[in-house]
């Protein structure tokens, strides 16, 4: 009797084992979720619809606000803060989708548990900052580059967030991420080499714009992309330790508020700078008019933000590393547009280049597949393994 008691708590303590690590967690705070784990937890056909909508917006959202920026400098925009603030200020706008976001019946634990203000305020500003100052880079870059460069170039912030992910959100660093990186990173080396070959125009539409601003452009990409990357990271970080929810009411609050912040940033530079004082010359002097030049901001600034709401869903839904290498999907789309809309030459360079890209992105989503099929296959072991515990325990039981 007494070897029979001891075989069941040796079989019963498998099931025991898996309910203690879940109390400790409860009892230390909600651990964070490896971010393979996010991904391969309640893979539904509603969580992948879900996931292919926020693919969507980022993707449809991030192409035509890039070509709208584009437009914004082809047609006779110069303002490099107004370019700045459209890319953030289409934030107010998200306070509609919020209103329109009913809470659920019964609260659930996450709405509940209500960060601190103090450190909500922190991470609104901390990465609120980093928008305003990575959107100005950009607009500059974009001002510099034609389009199909700069959204090629644009993919090394995949490479940076594979960095981002790993030393603050412990993202795994497989073999095939680190074929992903290497590609991604090589692709945009082959740009900078080709860049003599590459025709563009200036923000007036007049002539290549000279050599120097060409490598500002080239510097300049390469740094938003990196500053990006730690936003993204900083973003997955914030969803885990400090506003500890996921729900859409929460993803929604988060990004109007850094957003916000960034407008705020973008206003404040655009008074400091004097620019202000040339938005009616610019407006008037617009191709089209200044109704042209209204329609062509106020569409890029909700673009922006359509993209940015796909973005940090995905963030929060599944990871950075997974939200970026999304973005990354757009890179075939906007070149092609660019050469139809823009005239910019799709050479043999940028062609190489943008198939190392997509093959980059490839060797990443192949990653997560096989990542997926793992975890699985273990939880199938895992179910396997409690029910052949029970059944024996049943024996034991009815044995003694």
């Amino acid at each position: 009797m007494a070897h029979a008691q001891e075989i069941q708590l040796q079989i019963t303590g498998v099931p025991e084992l898996e309910s203690g690590d879940k109390a400790g967690d409860s009892r230390g705070g909600p651990e964070p979720e490896p971010p393979t784990r996010r991904l391969t937890r309640g893979r539904g056909v509603r969580w992948w619809a879900l996931v292919a909508v926020d693919m969507l917006m980022l993707l449809a959202g991030g192409t035509v606000a890039t070509l709208l920026s584009r437009l914004y400098y082809n047609s006779g925009g110069n303002s490099k803060w107004m370019a700045t603030l459209t890319q953030s200020g289409g934030a107010p706008l998200l306070a509609i989708p919020l209103l329109l976001t009913p809470p659920p019946p019964a609260p659930s634990e996450e709405e509940r548990r209500r960060p601190a203000p103090s450190k909500l305020a922190a991470v609104y500003l901390g990465i609120g900052v980093l928008i305003g100052v990575d959107n100005l880079m950009y607009a500059y870059a974009l001002q510099y580059l034609p389009v199909s460069t700069f959204s090629l170039v644009a993919a090394t912030q995949l490479a940076f967030n594979a960095v981002t992910s790993r030393l603050i959100n412990a993202q795994r660093f497989t073999p095939l991420i680190a074929n992903s990186v290497v590609v991604l990173t090589f692709a945009a080396a082959l740009l900078g080499v080709g860049a003599s070959s590459d025709g563009t125009s200036s923000g007036s539409g007049a002539g290549a714009p000279p050599r120097g601003r060409y490598a500002a452009g080239f510097v300049l990409t390469l740094a938003a992309s990196a500053v990006f990357a730690l936003i993204l990271s900083l973003y997955e970080l914030a969803f885990e330790r400090v506003v500890r929810a996921r729900t859409p009411r929460w993803v929604l609050r988060t990004q109007m508020h850094t957003n916000l912040v960034a407008s705020a940033v973008a206003a404040a530079g655009l008074l400091a700078s004097g620019e202000w004082r040339t938005v009616p010359g610019e407006m008037a002097a617009f191709r089209d008019g200044p109704a042209r030049y209204v329609l062509t901001l106020a569409g890029a600034a909700a673009s922006w933000q359509v993209a940015l709401a796909g973005q940090v869903r995905l963030v929060a839904r599944v990871s950075s590393l997974f939200a970026n290498a999304t973005g990354a999907v757009q890179l075939p789309l906007v070149p092609v547009f660019a050469v139809v809309l823009f005239g910019d030459r799709m050479t043999g360079v940028k062609a190489v280049a943008m198939l190392m890209a997509v093959w980059g992105f490839l060797s990443y989503v192949y990653q997560h597949y096989l990542d997926g099929r793992r975890a699985a296959a273990g939880k199938d072991g895992a179910e396997c393994a409690v029910c052949a515990a029970r059944a024996a325990s049943d024996v034991v039981s009815s044995a003694s």
